[in-house]
């Protein structure tokens, strides 16, 4: 974990050096070193010394390490101008944590390609540390080496960095061939209303497992008499339901056949994964999934996750509303056809290039070149749907494209209880979004933004929506307390940046 905070201190380092104005070199000058010396430093491929970092926070006027709480992280955007140029999309978050997940499945070595170094990975990682997993960065800090340890310490699991994310709950179905006795914390992660655990804790049953909840954590108890003795049926198509029965049934020894089971991005990821590990699986991209288990599973394997086809949509988002051309390349498209088929109705200009293979070998990819288009509003209400259908996640993205198409749009996230509430915060940027009702919302457009200064909604997708919005609103506006967004994106600012934005990182120092 050494080079992860290295890495951490790092963009701490940058944001300050950013916030007063300095380039590497002016820095360089004042501690009497090398500009190359600075970079590798910000980059977090350099060991630095207590006394550096002292001599860096003197520099700059900004405490780098607080023995307090640290403040939160604020964005400022300077708005209204074009994106050009041409950028990737970084590997899927939600595959990345499913996989993490699903190494302690594995007794053997699990190397993961490109991981996204993102909030939610680190806090897996987390509690993955304090349970006696050895997970380090390699490849200069590109790709993660996991390796178990033969007996878990379970009670020493950091509960503060699993209530951060809804992501634990994966938890249950590899722990539970680990032990007969364990414990997890409740589940937190995005604010989104009531989501209930009832349905794993449906498919996780008939495999031996009984919960009880009680006192801030999920008491487990396995009961190793129990198989499952028919299919098993989902009470919900959710994709971490399916992961949790796949990463149970992978390490039964028999067969197990999941009905209704969500066929998403980091479902087929998950199970891509698990081949490797030996785990023949059926069906995948289907609802029905047959898993051949292994009672035990020590292998040594390399895994490279697929793009994310949220991060893919983000990009498309930015491009609409700012208005540019952009080419946003290795788009895993069979997870986003439905949205760009609705996108082409509107009138969104946009090339495709040929298809290709992701790194797993499986995922079919393309690069996606968007221009400038006049858009109207779809003759149907936006809705999200189990794949193949419009992906639950890439609903908020429509909120910002909507306001930016002449008509009239109705928004109908049926899913979670809050979301739509926070895309009425689109109204301070100057968009016309009424809320009909905790489900449903009505954007009005085109819309003429304009800046404003606001807390960023505590919900992933919306708090990146009304970043898209502030890039094309005229003026600067400030986007305080944006660790959500840190949570599922990795740099995205200077990412964004780089196309041609201006957002500057900055705390309260």
């Amino acid at each position: 974990m050494a080079d992860d905070y290295l890495v951490r201190i790092g963009r701490l380092i940058r944001d300050a050096r950013q916030h007063r104005g300095w380039t590497q070199l002016q820095l360089a000058d004042a501690l009497a070193t090398s500009q190359s010396a600075v970079n590798r430093i910000e980059r977090g491929n350099q060991n630095i010394s207590l006394e550096m970092i002292a001599r860096i926070g003197e520099a700059l006027d900004s405490e780098i390490v607080s023995l307090g709480y640290a403040g939160p992280m604020h964005l400022r955007v300077v708005g209204g101008r074009r994106l050009s140029g041409s950028i990737d999309v970084k590997t899927s978050k939600n595959a990345c944590v499913a996989l993490l997940c699903a190494s302690l499945l594995n007794a053997g070595r699990t190397i993961l390609r490109k991981v996204a170094r993102i909030e939610e990975v680190y806090r897996i990682l987390e509690v993955l540390a304090s349970i006696g997993v050895r997970a380090r960065w390699i490849n200069e800090g590109s790709d993660l080496e996991i390796v178990p340890p033969a007996r878990l310490e379970l009670e020493a699991m950091d509960t503060e960095a699993a209530r951060r994310t809804r992501s634990v709950i994966m938890f249950l179905g590899p722990l539970m061939h680990r032990t007969e006795r364990f414990q997890i914390p409740y589940a937190g992660g995005c604010d989104l209303g009531t989501r209930t655990v009832q349905p794993h804790m449906s498919a996780l049953r008939p495999f031996g497992l009984d919960i009880t909840a009680t006192g801030g954590f999920y008491h487990a108890r396995v009961d190793r008499g129990v198989s499952p003795s028919r299919p098993i049926v989902l009470t919900e198509r959710g994709d971490t339901v399916t992961e949790n029965a796949l990463l149970a049934a992978a390490r039964h020894d028999g067969v197990t056949v999941i009905r209704n089971a969500s066929s998403n991005y980091m479902v087929q990821d998950l199970c891509f994964f698990l081949e490797e590990l030996g785990v023949r699986v059926e069906g995948v991209g289907t609802t029905t999934l047959t898993v051949h288990g292994l009672a035990s599973i020590e292998r040594d394997v390399d895994y490279s996750p697929s793009e994310d086809p949220v991060e893919a949509m983000s990009l498309l988002a930015a491009a609409v509303v700012t208005s540019s051309e952009l080419t946003i390349c290795r788009v895993p498209v069979e997870f986003l056809e439905i949205e760009l088929a609705v996108l082409e109705e509107m009138g969104l200009d946009c090339d495709r290039g040929r298809e290709y293979a992701a790194a797993n070998g499986r995922t079919r990819l393309v690069d996606l070149t968007v221009r400038p288009s006049k858009l109207v509003s779809p003759i149907d209400k936006i809705h999200p749907m189990p794949f193949p259908g419009l992906n639950i996640d890439n609903v908020p993205f429509f909120a910002a494209i909507a306001a930016s198409a002449q008509g009239s749009t109705l928004i109908h996230d049926w899913v979670y209880d809050n979301r739509a509430i926070y895309l009425t915060e689109l109204t301070r940027l100057g968009a016309s979004v009424k809320l009909l009702d905790p489900h449903r919302v009505l954007v009005e457009g085109p819309t003429r933004w304009r800046s404003a200064e606001m807390m960023c909604p505590p919900a992933l997708r919306p708090a990146v929506v009304v970043l898209l919005a502030m890039m094309a609103a005229e003026g600067t506006s400030v986007l305080r307390n944006v660790y959500v967004i840190n949570r599922g994106y990795e740099d995205l600012a200077e990412r964004l940046n780089a196309l041609g934005a201006r957002i500057e990182t900055f705390r309260d120092i």
